[in-house]
């Protein structure tokens, strides 16, 4: 039996029993059979229940949103925001999705030679609990309307969450079998990865566990997305618009307590300003409420697990002993962390080296926009960055300098369902969203007709 607990009072929330091993196999051969009707379902048909679902979440908005909260924590109005941003990414796809995936029609000597798209079958999707929906959503919202089905394994901390992911599209009329829960442990996942009925496997989570995957399924010729941590760096030049940079930081940091892969982690700031820069952020951090996730007022929640919030304790412990100065926060109580911010961080501390998942951010300042660059670039991640100047020009010559997989100028890094979202280095591979992310578990079919 698995227990959902409450990360704010420690009360147990839900029980869950198990998929045992014979009943498992009964639901990716489910999904298997689903497989063979879903393919041949018309975009038409496909779009009206994946809107169904977007509805569904629109009505239900703050229901789906506290299971959110209790679970893991999050603020209600930003569980709020997800869910709303979940319907979003079923009205994209639902619109675009047909003319993302139509035949490419390429010249050659044939007569007639195109490209045609056409889906895989069952997929895989690993998914993590700091955005519990919206992970989750950003996978099937694509995947379902190439075609391919859905098989979820998710963080075992958020089961409630699965559980009611599955009901919606269920609710919404998708056939039996098109997306199914799977509530198993960890340690059962390498089975499913190996099943022949499993196609590809796409993964949001830690870089280790990414590794893991990959290597069983790559042993198995199969196809992964990998989507996994990042260390993105706040990079803030002399000319930036001061108040504007300030708020775009706090948000980009502090948002989801932190507890994000694309938030900014390490906060770089050019000299000439650095210390008003420093000063001003401390009293926008100093002001933000900490509380009650259920409480509408409440920016800084509490950590989705006791253990996270002991790792990010020990993270900034080092990095004070190897000589990072505390100007706010920097103290734990269970599983809340105070908002902490560090001053004096150097390249080989933890809370620039490593990925920090949760309320704390090192400052580092750099003279000049080569100096800024190399320490940005400094990291094993590659998910995103940001960029805060007036100068289009060092924008320009910046852009192609940039080793990540994103680039946002004057905003924090954020998954839109328009773009492409995933990164480089240990931070993973392929893409989600966007046209790219709708194809990346495609048959990429070439037909080549001569009369």
């Amino acid at each position: 039996m698995k227990i959902s607990i409450n990360p704010f009072n420690g009360e147990n929330l839900y029980e869950f029993e198990e998929l045992n091993d014979v009943r498992l196999e009964e639901r990716i051969l489910q999904a298997q059979s689903a497989f063979q009707i879903w393919k041949t379902t018309s975009f038409i048909e496909r779009s009206k229940l994946i809107r169904a679902v977007g509805r569904d979440l629109m009505e239900n908005t703050k229901a789906y949103a506290e299971i959110i909260t209790l679970e893991m924590g999050k603020p209600i109005v930003q569980s709020i925001a997800e869910i709303e941003k979940c319907a979003w990414v079923c009205e994209y796809y639902a619109t675009h999705a047909e003319s993302q995936l139509k035949d490419e029609v390429v010249k050659t000597e044939a007569e007639e030679s195109f490209v045609r798209y056409e889906p895989l079958g069952p997929v895989l999707a690993i998914m993590p609990w700091n955005y519990p929906f919206w992970q989750v959503f950003r996978f099937a919202a694509p995947n379902l309307m190439a075609g391919n089905v859905g098989l979820l394994k998710h963080a075992s901390n958020v089961m409630k969450c699965a559980e009611t992911i599955q009901l919606i599209f269920e609710k919404a009329g998708f056939p039996k079998g098109c997306f199914q829960n799977l509530l198993i442990s960890s340690d059962k996942v390498k089975s499913v990865i190996e099943n022949d009925c499993i196609k590809a496997i796409t993964l949001t989570g830690s870089t280790p566990v990414g590794a893991s995957v990959a290597a069983i399924a790559g042993n198995h010729i199969k196809k992964t997305v990998l989507e996994l941590g990042g260390n993105n760096a706040l990079v803030v030049f002399d000319d930036a618009q001061l108040e504007r940079t300030l708020d775009i930081c706090l948000q980009a940091r502090f948002q989801n307590t932190g507890q994000s892969c694309i938030a900014g982690k390490r906060l770089l700031v050019q000299s000439g300003i650095a210390m008003r820069f420093i000063q001003g952020f401390r009293n926008k951090v100093a002001d933000l409420k900490s509380g009650d996730p259920m409480a509408k007022d409440t920016f800084i929640g509490v950590l989705a697990r006791e253990d996270l919030a002991i790792a990010l304790e020990k993270q900034v412990r080092k990095s004070i002993k190897m000589g990072a100065k505390v100007i706010l926060g920097g103290k734990r109580k269970g599983t809340y962390f105070e908002p902490t911010i560090l001053i004096d961080v150097t390249r080989d501390m933890p809370v620039f080296r490593e990925e920090t998942f949760g309320p704390v951010l090192g400052i580092t300042i750099f003279d000049t926009e080569e100096e800024a660059i190399g320490l940005a670039n400094d990291s094993d991640f590659g998910l995103g960055i940001s960029l805060f100047t007036s100068d289009k020009k060092r924008i320009q010559r910046l852009i192609p300098k940039c080793n990540e997989g994103a680039v946002f100028v004057n905003e924090l890094v954020k998954s839109d369902p328009r773009l492409p979202f995933g990164g480089i280095k240990t931070s993973g591979y392929g893409r989600e969203l966007s046209a790219h992310g709708i194809r990346e578990f495609m048959n990429r079919k070439t037909v080549y007709i001569k009369s």
